[in-house]
């Protein structure tokens, strides 16, 4: 007769790699940023300004649809190029298109009429541009075996809190 082993108490909580860490907060900001202006559509007036040929003080054209585009195709993009480029080109990108979307990001709440409703995507969209400045600027590093000569490297054992 055999026993069953006593379950345990404790659950595998390994290290998430800070690539997957970025994949994932530029999901979830990419997810905010377009629900952010999904909902605003439920504003009063929004409609109505659209089907008339404005958003916020800009008219529809081309030009704007393109920039629009242009605005959710980069937080797409970086969802796979923080996963796909090498480590140093994804911690500058990761840290250069964060830091340019800050001001993006705090222009979007000129154009809500729901001030809370705004304040709160932006606030919430700020919270993961910051993560995504603390994970790329805190890339674990890799250092020169002491033991070895050449190019093997091992991981540096201390990581930033």
């Amino acid at each position: 007769m055999s026993t069953a082993p006593a379950p345990t108490t404790t659950l595998d909580d390994r290290p998430v790699p800070v690539r997957a860490k970025l994949a994932a907060v530029w999901t979830s900001f990419m997810f905010l940023y377009a629900y952010v202006d999904i909902l605003g559509f439920y504003t009063p007036g929004v409609v109505a300004d659209i089907l008339d040929g404005k958003v916020f003080t800009f008219d529809l054209s081309q030009t704007f649809s393109i920039s629009a585009l242009t605005l959710m195709a980069v937080p797409i993009l970086m969802v796979t190029l923080s996963l796909t480029l090498p480590a140093r080109a994804s911690r500058t990108a990761n840290l250069v298109v964060a830091a340019l979307y800050v001001p993006v990001t705090v222009f979007n709440v000129a154009g809500g009429f729901y001030l809370y409703y705004y304040g709160l995507g932006v606030v919430l969209e700020l919270v993961l541009l910051a993560l995504v400045v603390r994970y790329a600027w805190t890339w674990p590093r890799t250092a020169p075996s002491a033991t070895s000569p050449g190019p093997r490297r091992e991981a540096v054992t201390s990581r930033p809190a």
